[in-house]
């Protein structure tokens, strides 16, 4: 009679609980084309994925969008039609995520970019970033410019999205505070700055903002140097690679950055609040890849997955089954209830107007100092 009592109990417990099932994430990045040295940091995140949360496993689906908003949408509506994922991560350029926004949300499927785009008003929706928006990051660079005396400044940005958010940013930033003398665009694949190194020089500022990412923004500051400017130089936060000192050289030593924690994790002070969970990151990034393998790129791309994550034990303890419309919608109101949550690269506490949730408190600027970064404040 026990026996069979245990097995009525043990069977209804059994019923009442989901089956397992698969969870399907896919990530999007740039692998390929111009801005592959931003997307190599993304798979090196994806390789420290975790297998399982809560007992169910998680497959990652990893597609390379060439560095194309099309290929993005693509990538986007294979994943939704043909992966069924639950969620996007991705992709590395605001280019690329404002066109996988629109499907997202069309999909009603969550994504988490690692690119700063405007998940502003009706753009909200399921799309949500991991990312510090160009105008905090600015912002940092400005008030270090005045720190320093700077009153004017030139610009050397890209000519598309990406270059137009900091041109923005910039002026913005530094309205009624510093004067912008010029402004120079230039292509990610451009294979020379020479005339527009020349124009910025001839307006004698005391400072130039280049405004770009990755490997391609090392060409303006070799130019600029090459060519005897001798001002303070500062570079966009989408330059934090290996990559970007390798290619630069001797040319980006100063460069002033302002970055995510991740990047000077061991010279933080004790008090920086994410100072503990960046040198986890770090550690075990390190012990994959090697000494400098970190970017802020691989520590956005890690807490996009830890914001997932926790929607993810969130919509378990729910007990709602992985693969459903209803998982998918219970993991959109689980990033957006997000609070205080610890990451690589600051602080993230979400909410219904607000899907960036960056405490702005945990930037830093860093310096290029013999090949390698260096905390300044």
């Amino acid at each position: 009679m026990k026996l069979k009592n245990l097995f009525v109990i043990t069977a209804a417990a059994l019923a009442a609980a989901p089956a397992l099932a698969d969870i399907n994430v896919g990530v999007i990045a740039s692998m390929t084309g111009p801005a592959a040295a931003l997307g190599a940091e993304t798979r090196k995140a994806v390789s420290l994925f975790p297998a399982t949360v809560g007992g169910e496993k998680v497959n990652f689906i990893l597609l390379d969008d060439t560095t194309d908003p099309t290929a993005a949408v693509k990538n986007a509506r294979k994943l939704i039609s043909e992966d069924k994922v639950d969620a996007i991560l991705g992709p590395n350029l605001i280019s690329t995520a404002t066109a996988m926004a629109d499907v997202a949300n069309a999909e009603k499927v969550p994504m988490i970019s690692v690119a700063p785009l405007d998940v502003s008003g009706d753009k909200r929706g399921f799309v949500f970033r991991s990312e510090p928006s160009a105008d905090l990051m600015v912002q940092r660079v400005v008030a270090d410019m005045l720190a320093n005396g700077v009153k004017t400044v030139g610009f050397i940005g890209f000519s598309d999205s990406w270059g137009e958010v900091l041109h923005k940013a910039l002026t913005k930033a530094a309205e009624g505070k510093i004067t912008i003398v010029a402004s120079e665009r230039y292509g990610r694949a451009d294979p020379s700055v020479q005339a527009q190194a020349l124009k910025v020089i001839s307006a004698k500022p005391d400072a130039v903002f280049v405004g770009a990412s990755g490997t391609p923004a090392a060409m303006p500051q070799i130019t600029l140097r090459e060519r005897g400017f001798k001002g303070r130089i500062y570079q966009s936060h989408g330059v934090t690679s290996k990559e970007f000192l390798r290619v630069g050289g001797k040319n980006v030593e100063g460069a002033l950055i302002p970055v995510g924690p991740v990047l000077v994790a061991e010279q933080l002070p004790d008090s920086h609040p994410s100072k503990k969970s960046a040198v986890a990151f770090v550690q075990t990034l390190e012990a994959k890849y090697g000494a400098d393998s970190r970017s802020t790129f691989a520590g956005a791309s890690w807490d996009a997955w830890l914001l997932l994550q926790n929607a993810i034990t969130g919509a378990q303890k729910a007990k709602i089954k992985a693969g459903t419309p209803e998982f998918r919608a219970a993991l959109r109101d689980g990033i957006e209830k997000t609070s205080k949550l610890v990451g690589t690269n600051g602080v993230y506490t979400m909410g219904p107007n607000d899907h960036a949730g960056y405490d702005a408190s945990a930037i830093v600027l860093i310096k290029v100092e013999n090949n390698h970064w260096k905390l300044v404040k």
